[in-house]
């Protein structure tokens, strides 16, 4: 196949659309299932970069889920803990394999952000990953294969419509890379700048005791950050990036709305929230949104009479501010990287009220002294990458 015409482009007034090479060779990739649409290849060809690289990089099993062009969750294939087994509604019976523990972790990112994702994996996509995805709601995959009964599971799901790409894991874009904005066309070399350990090597705090698990977390979140929407800035915690904060103009609401979400995913395992007492009925997307109320400030929204009833068998307790903050500082040891220096120790000062015990930046700002001596002051570990890793 050497070009796959679309129903239409970005949107649906975009016609006509439609994937092909330059050259005329033939497409790295097949669809064995549904219709991908043009934001769908997007989505799937930045995911498979990201989890390609990532399991170059760590040697473990990787996966991403993504929407809209960014990852709302990527990790590694470490085993399932009885807790997040549980906030990541993985029945008992599932006994998933590295590649579905990998990908199980990125969707259980960011719920909410995920629904509709369109997932990535590093390895052939098993049973085990078809058979937690039959349950979630997915626009499709892309994998370098699959088992015969995954794929059989996957041609079920949306009514046999759902989206299964599979990609060449041998193909190696061209060097140089070109698109069109506004008519004009823009070149430039593809980004193929490898992240490794290696690049981890400068750092310039006073703690300079940077654990091997500290390092695949750096790892993780700046392959994470070299395939997110700049500006951004990404938590990670044992090989799963707990917070992605996407596309912002300044970089503290990066690390803002980045550090929300990795609260977020934290006040998920609060024992309140592990025994809120959902109705039988109740679908996991609507667990998704409940928790997410619950855990917020409009928290009433779930909880005043008339709407309790509607997800919960029995009104819960509030879980007050108090209960949360408190919470939020048992949490502890995460990592977070930035996609471009931090230009004020005020990054470093939010990072540590989430937990962050190590960074990963660029550096290169006029105020690196101020963003140094912040760390210090914390005893967080800091490494000066220098390389940006904007995208766009």
């Amino acid at each position: 196949m050497k070009e796959l015409e679309l129903k239409y482009g970005c949107n649906p007034n975009q016609k006509p659309a439609s994937i092909y090479m330059k050259d005329g060779s033939e497409l790295p990739l097949k669809i064995l299932s549904g219709r991908p649409g043009y934001i769908n290849f997007m989505d799937a060809l930045n995911s498979w970069q990201l989890v390609k690289e990532m399991k170059e990089a760590t040697g473990l099993p990787s996966a991403a889920s993504f929407k809209h062009v960014s990852p709302a969750g990527a990790a590694v294939g470490y085993e399932l803990t009885e807790t997040e087994r549980k906030i990541y509604f993985v029945r008992d019976s599932l006994k998933p394999s590295p590649i579905a523990c990998a990908y199980i972790r990125a969707r259980g990112t960011d719920r909410l952000s995920s629904y509709g994702d369109f997932a990535a994996l590093s390895d052939v996509c098993d049973a085990t990953v078809a058979e937690y995805l039959r349950a979630e709601v997915s626009d499709g995959i892309i994998a370098p294969g699959y088992t015969e009964d995954a794929l059989a599971i996957l041609k079920q799901k949306k009514n046999g419509n759902y989206n299964v790409i599979q990609i060449d894991p041998d193909y190696e874009p061209d060097p140089q890379e070109c698109r069109d904005i506004f008519g004009i066309t823009f070149e430039q070399g593809h980004n193929n700048f490898k992240i490794n350990e290696d690049l981890l090597t400068n750092i310039v705090t006073a703690n300079k005791d940077l654990p091997k698990a500290a390092k695949i977390d750096m790892i993780v979140s700046l392959i994470t950050l070299k395939y997110t929407q700049s500006n951004s800035v990404c938590y990670v915690k044992n090989g799963q990036a707990i917070g992605v904060g996407a596309g912002q103009q300044s970089r503290i609401h990066c690390t803002r709305l980045a550090g929300q979400k990795a609260d977020n995913w934290w006040m998920r395992q609060n024992p309140k929230v592990l025994a809120l007492p959902f109705r039988k009925e109740v679908k996991r997307a609507e667990r998704d949104n409940a928790i997410d109320v619950y855990i917020s400030d409009e928290y009433d929204d779930v909880l005043r009479d008339g709407e309790w009833q509607k997800v919960f068998t029995e009104r819960p307790e509030v879980l007050t501010r108090e209960e949360k903050k408190e919470w939020i500082a048992k949490q502890s040891g995460l990592t977070v990287g930035s996609d471009a220096f931090f230009p004020f120790g005020d990054n470093v000062e939010r990072a540590r009220k989430s937990g962050v015990s190590y960074i990963a930046e660029p550096g290169g700002s006029i105020r690196d002294d101020n963003v140094i001596e912040t760390a210090d002051k914390y005893n967080i570990v800091m490494c000066f990458t220098g390389m940006r890793l904007f995208h766009h």
